[in-house]
C-alpha cells in the first residue's frame, strides 16, 4: 500500500557508488555509472494478472498517488518503483518501492530520496554509503548443467524449422507478413557452487565486462542488458531494438568482418527490421514525432555483437506513462519471434521450461510516468547456491541447428565467465 507515505528528493553534495548503496539485498538501474540504486521496501504495488494495458495504468496511478517534495526535479526523482515483468504477457508481477533511492544522472547531478512515513528523519551519509560487508566465502566447486542435453536442443531446432515458413525471395520479411517465419528458442542452465554465490561479486565483475549495458539487480534477477525497450523522460521516448547476432573474438580484423557479414546479411536485416516496424508502429500512436535510423548500426559488448536501430521521437500530450508503453511493447519480437503471439503460444509449449523472468523486461518508473526499462537478456536469477541462466536465439525456416547452439554457447558465456570463479 502507499497510503500516508511521502517521498522527499533532496541534493546530493558527493559522489556515491551506485552498486555500494544497492547492496546485495537492494535494486539497481544503472548504465556507465548513471542511474538508480535503493534499499529497504516502503511498499509493494501488485501489477495485476490479466490485461497488461490496464494493469500498467493501475499501477502508475498507485505509484503517482505517493506524495512528493522534490527538490531536484530530474526523471528519477521522488516515489520510484523497481521491477521484473515475466516474459509471458498478462503474468502477475510486482514492483517495489523502496524506503531509499539514490540517483546520479548522466551530467553528474546527484541526489537521495526517502521514502516512508512523514516524520522519516534523512539518511545520514553514513547510510548512503555504507562500508561494504563481507561477502560469502567464494565457491570453490561448481556444477554446470543444461535442462535440456545440447543434441535434444538441436533436435527442437530443427523441429521448429519443419514449421516455419521461408517467405519468397520477391516477398521480404516485415511486420505486416502474416505466416509463422520467426520463433526465438532458449536454453536453461543451472549452476550449482558449494557456497552461496556473492551478488556484490557478480554485479562487479558484469560492470567491469560490459560497461555499455543496463546493469540490474532486481528481487534476484541480476544482470547486464544491451538492450533498451523504451525509456521515457518528459515528453521525449525512445527504443533501441536489437535482433540479429555475430561472435565476437579477440581479433579486430576479424570482428569487424564479421559485423561487415551481419550488416549485409538479407536474414538478419529482415528479422531485424521486422523488430523495428513493430516498435516503431507501437509507440507512434502516442506521438507526435517518431524516427528511426534509416540503417542499422552494430553494438559490440565483450563476446558477441548485435544489430540495433535507435527509435525516438516525442510524445503527445497527455504522455502515456513509460508503464504504458512497457505493456504495449512488451515483448518484442526480438524475444519471442513473427507472428508474437503464435510465437509464444509456440514457446510456452514446446520449449520445456518456464522461462519466467528470462526475456522480460526490467526497470524502473517514478510517479511522473518517466522510467527506463531494458530487455531481462544477459541475465542470471540468483538464489543461494543456484544460479539460472538462459539465452536463445531467433529462429527461421533455414536456421541450422548446430550454428544456433553454438550461438547460446557464446551468449551463455556472458553470465557463466562471471559466476563459474572457482
Amino acid at each position: 500500500m502507499t497510503d500516508n507515505l511521502i517521498a522527499r528528493t533532496r541534493h546530493l553534495d558527493h559522489d556515491v557508488d551506485l552498486l555500494a548503496v544497492a547492496g546485495a539485498e537492494g535494486v539497481l538501474f544503472e548504465r556507465s555509472r548513471a542511474g538508480l540504486a535503493g534499499r529497504g521496501v516502503a511498499a509493494r504495488i501488485s501489477w495485476p494478472a490479466g490485461d497488461a494495458a490496464a494493469a500498467a495504468i493501475e499501477t502508475a496511478a498507485a505509484l503517482a498517488g505517493i506524495v512528493t517534495d522534490d527538490e531536484v526535479g530530474q526523471p528519477g526523482c521522488g516515489a520510484v518503483a523497481f521491477g521484473v515483468l515475466p516474459f509471458v504477457p498478462g503474468a502477475a508481477s510486482e514492483l517495489i518501492v523502496p524506503e531509499l533511492v539514490v540517483g546520479r544522472s548522466e551530467d553528474g547531478t546527484r541526489w537521495v530520496t526517502t521514502i516512508g512515513p512523514a516524520d522519516r528523519p534523512a539518511p545520514t551519509r553514513a547510510e548512503l554509503t555504507p562500508e561494504a560487508a563481507a561477502g560469502p566465502p567464494q565457491p570453490q566447486r561448481f556444477t554446470v548443467e543444461s535442462t535440456l542435453a545440447p543434441e535434444a536442443w538441436c533436435d527442437l531446432v530443427a523441429r521448429a524449422t519443419k514449421e516455419l515458413v521461408n517467405p519468397p525471395m520477391d516477398a521480404p520479411l516485415t511486420s505486416a507478413t502474416h505466416e509463422f517465419v520467426k520463433v526465438v528458442l532458449a536454453r536453461e542452465i543451472v549452476v550449482t557452487a558449494d557456497t552461496p554465490l556473492d551478488r556484490v561479486a557478480v554485479l562487479d565483475r558484469l560492470r567491469t565486462s560490459y560497461p555499455g549495458c543496463h546493469l540490474v539487480s532486481v528481487d534476484g534477477l541480476v544482470g547486464a542488458s544491451p538492450e533498451l525497450l523504451v525509456a521515457r523522460s518528459g515528453d521525449m521516448v525512445r527504443s533501441h531494438p536489437m535482433a540479429g547476432t555475430a561472435p565476437r573474438g579477440g581479433d579486430p580484423t576479424t570482428d569487424q568482418r564479421l559485423a561487415a557479414s551481419l550488416l549485409a546479411s538479407t536474414k538478419d536485416r529482415e528479422e531485424h527490421q521486422i523488430t523495428i516496424d513493430m516498435v516503431h508502429d507501437t509507440l507512434l500512436s502516442w506521438c507526435s514525432y517518431l524516427d528511426y535510423e534509416a540503417v542499422p548500426s552494430v553494438v559490440a559488448v565483450a563476446n558477441v555483437q548485435h544489430l540495433a536501430t535507435l527509435v525516438e521521437g516525442r510524445l503527445s500530450r497527455p504522455a502515456p506513462s513509460v508503464l504504458e508503453l512497457v505493456a504495449a511493447l512488451h515483448p518484442t519480437p526480438a524475444v519471442a519471434g513473427w507472428p508474437r503471439d503464435r510465437a509464444i503460444d509456440w514457446i510456452v509449449e514446446h520449449e520445456g521450461f518456464e522461462r519466467g523472468r528470462y526475456a522480460g523486461t526490467v526497470g524502473w518508473a517514478d510517479g511522473q510516468g518517466n522510467g527506463t526499462w531494458a530487455v531481462a537478456l544477459r541475465c542470471a536469477e540468483l538464489a543461494g547456491p543456484t544460479a539460472r541462466v538462459v539465452a536463445g536465439n531467433g529462429i527461421v525456416a533455414d536456421s541450422n541447428p548446430t550454428e544456433e547452439l553454438a550461438e547460446t554457447r557464446a551468449k551463455l558465456q556472458a553470465l557463466l565467465s562471471v559466476i563459474v570463479r572457482p
